[in-house]
């Protein structure tokens, strides 16, 4: 199913993702080596038992960077111009290997572009542990294609 034009974004509007994913060591350890972040607190098992979290960690980058593809098939596949800008971003609460996060997205506001042929979206994704405590939340602005434009 394709993204949604900007005409189809509502202000205030919570989109509840259906999409899930349960986070390996693999997801991890590839996503670290991919980003040369050699972080012990996500690689190191004996470093991270030391740690007041007791266990590895879960990179955030890559909790927000799947946070953001889950939310991708609902929002903006296909509808997207570009992503203009992620702002806010926090990480509450550590993720796990073996967590299932899942993603909810607000549509804070939305604005057409100066010369009226494009629109700018900025949402608030928040991501979801199994337990549904609020592992990662973050804003998303776009420009976004109008349902009249072909790209």
């Amino acid at each position: 199913m394709p993204g949604r034009y900007y005409e189809e974004f509502d202000v205030g509007e919570t989109i509840v993702h259906d999409r899930r994913r349960t986070i390996s060591e693999a997801d991890n350890q590839t996503f670290c080596d991919m980003t040369m972040n050699q972080q012990p607190l996500h690689l190191d098992a004996e470093f991270a038992a030391e740690t007041r979290f007791g266990e590895r960690l879960v990179n955030g980058i890559y909790t927000m960077g799947l946070a953001v593809g889950l939310t991708i098939p609902d929002t903006t596949d296909g509808t997207i111009v570009a992503n203009l800008s992620y702002d806010n971003v926090e990480h509450p609460r550590p993720v796990f290997h073996g967590d299932t996060i899942r993603a909810e997205t607000t549509i804070l506001e939305k604005r057409e572009t100066s010369d009226g042929e494009r629109g700018v979206v900025t949402m608030e994704v928040e991501v979801f542990n199994q337990h549904d405590e609020v592992v990662c939340s973050f804003e998303r602005t776009v420009l976004s294609l109008k349902r009249n434009e072909q790209e």
